[in-house]
């Protein structure tokens, strides 16, 4: 019995730093909740819920809403997105959506349309409420 335990907690453990890949040419269509990184080279239909980081390839496709710490984006993108760090926007990015990030990064080349929200401290990224920053706390 003492065996069993140990796997568990070591699973649990590392299930924080878990990696994820749903491949090119994969369709999935519910929602996705993980505490660890994903990426995303094949076609999501639904809800994302990231606690690290969304990577999502030149190859992939998500439909939905999508809530993570940090994103980079290379593929297609419809729906909602919220950012609570860096989303990062590659130059293949093709975007069909509203934004809500802290900071953002775009490269020539990529698409979006859309709302942005940015700055200032994320309260509640799910809900979509933010505490817009003072004036003198912008950047450019």
């Amino acid at each position: 019995m003492a065996m069993f335990n140990s796997t568990t907690e070591k699973s649990t453990s590392s299930e924080s730093s878990s990696v994820n890949i749903i491949g090119a040419g994969t369709k999935i269509e519910g929602d996705i909740i993980t505490n660890g990184d994903i990426r995303i080279d094949g076609s999501l239909t639904g809800s994302i819920n990231v606690k690290g980081k969304l990577v999502v390839g030149a190859s992939g496709m998500v439909e939905g809403e999508i809530i993570c710490q940090n994103a980079d984006i290379s593929g297609v993108i419809k729906g909602k997105i919220g950012v609570a760090e860096l989303l990062a926007l590659k130059a293949s990015a093709k975007l069909t959506c509203d934004i809500i990030t802290n900071k953002i990064a775009v490269e020539p080349g990529a698409s979006f349309s859309g709302s942005c929200s940015m700055g200032g401290v994320i309260k509640d990224i799910k809900g979509a409420h933010s505490e817009k920053p003072k004036a003198s706390e912008k950047t450019a």
